[in-house]
């Protein structure tokens, strides 16, 4: 999902160091490591990169910021239009990858150029991935491919999964925006696939426990459910971390 895709990218979000202006808890946020590990961060790292360099001048990191979200109001739009035609599901795929570049660029052309405003962007990139990831779960949940509800789970385990990390930036200073091995860039690849085998009229629905579900339906409750594991698994570790560092009081008779 969205896209979740999410948790979100491979590079800084539009800076190179924090302002000397901030309160020293604000930079570490900001400028806390980034720790790349799903699968295709290094590729895409590169072709973002090669992009970015090719860019027009004329071309700004809030450009592609705000094309990135009109791409998420098209591609929910395009979801929940898909029951009329499955023309829309060709239109949603073809949005994803819009996607794809206004979420994954602006940040790389901002650092590419040397332009980054640590915290405007800092704030700006998490805000849009919350209101892009609502967007695109919503539009999932009114087409005929998925369930509402499985939509809203999708869209609540995102966010979750996304305030992990921003208070793993506070309290950890990282900023580990991979669970596992997939990222935003592999779950719109697999809405991509997915979007061909329904629009190539592939019948992915079938019968669990008496209940009609579609393909979607369980691609998104498994990937809830794997989102929520890894987060568990991923808070356990920090709690360890921190009480190891901040060990508790003793408990006294």
């Amino acid at each position: 999902m969205p896209v979740i895709t999410h948790p979100r990218r491979a590079h800084p979000p539009r800076t190179r160091r924090p302002s000397a202006e901030a309160p020293a808890d604000v930079r570490a946020a900001v400028s806390a490591r980034r720790e790349p590990r799903f699968l295709l961060a290094g590729p895409e790292k590169r072709a973002l990169e090669a992009i970015a360099r090719r860019l027009p001048r004329w071309v700004l990191p809030d450009d592609l910021t705000a094309l990135g979200v009109l791409a998420a109001l098209g591609i929910a739009v395009a979801y929940a239009l898909s029951g009329n035609s499955d023309a829309w599901l060709w239109a949603a795929s073809a949005l994803l990858v819009v996607h794809w570049l206004g979420d994954s660029l602006d940040g790389t052309l901002a650092r590419v150029r040397g332009i980054g405003r640590p915290r405007y962007g800092y704030y700006l990139d998490h805000l849009v991935d919350a209101v892009a990831t609502a967007m695109i779960g919503m539009g999932l949940g009114l087409s005929p491919h998925m369930l509402l509800s499985v939509g809203a789970v999708l869209v609540v385990a995102y966010l979750v999964l996304s305030v992990n990390v921003y208070l793993e930036s506070q309290a950890l200073g990282r900023f580990s925006i991979g669970y596992g091995k997939l990222g935003p860039t592999e779950a719109r690849i697999g809405l991509i696939a997915l979007n061909t085998a329904l629009a190539l009229g592939l019948d992915l629905r079938m019968e669990i426990a008496g209940l009609g579900v579609t393909a979607l339906d369980v691609a998104g409750i498994g990937l809830a459910a794997a989102m929520l594991a890894a987060l568990a698994v991923r808070a356990r570790a920090n709690l360890r971390e921190l009480a190891t560092a901040e060990p508790p009081a003793p408990r006294h008779d």
